[in-house]
């Protein structure tokens, strides 16, 4: 049940009741994206916020001649332009299905509704709090980490990686070329 799966997503967050994950995921559509889909391209205030059940997406931004991917997600995650659903302003991000994808789609005035109820709001809070808290640990280990250790790191999070995401939107995540990434690939031996 997708309540369960919500429920469990949210593992390092305050315990909610069931219940609470039925209201929200009652809340929320069922939506499908092919692989490559645009979802929200940018210059258009985001709409909706994003849970993936299955699949993975990608947040991209235009700089010069190329797309710099700011954010890959996976299964058990949601996604989204935030910055976007919350000013209301268009959006310079594009977010995209990098696979074909299952997700739940929330949409703004839903979100609202849902914050106005007690756990719904400290659902919010605490999401918005681990959000904050991930983002700068990403620019923490930007300056601070080397490309190989972070490749490593997203290993960790997400063994299938390789399979799954192109090289390049890796690259392009980690801040390096697709030729520094091979090199990498090669000298830790992942495949």
């Amino acid at each position: 049940m997708i309540e369960h799966r919500l429920k469990a997503s949210f593992g390092k967050y305050p315990e909610a009741p069931l219940e609470a994950w039925k209201n929200f995921a009652e809340l929320c559509d069922l939506v499908n994206f092919k692989k490559n889909e645009v979802i929200e391209p940018y210059g258009l205030p985001e709409k909706y916020g994003y849970f993936i059940l299955s699949g993975s997406g990608g947040v991209f931004i235009w700089k010069g001649n190329n797309y710099v991917c700011l954010d890959l997600m996976y299964e058990e995650a949601f996604f989204g332009d935030y910055m976007s659903l919350i000013t209301l302003q268009p959006s310079p991000l594009e977010t995209m299905a990098l696979e074909n994808s299952e997700m739940l789609r929330i949409s703004r005035d839903n979100i609202r509704i849902l914050k106005e109820t007690p756990i719904g709001s400290m659902i919010f809070l605490f999401s918005a709090e681990w959000s904050y808290v991930e983002k700068k640990q990403q620019q923490i280990d930007l300056l601070l980490k080397t490309a190989e250790q972070r490749f490593i790191d997203l290993l960790e999070k997400q063994p299938n990686l390789i399979q799954r995401t192109p090289q390049k939107h890796i690259a392009s995540y980690l801040g390096i070329t697709t030729q520094s990434l091979s090199r990498i690939r090669s000298k830790i031996g992942r495949r």
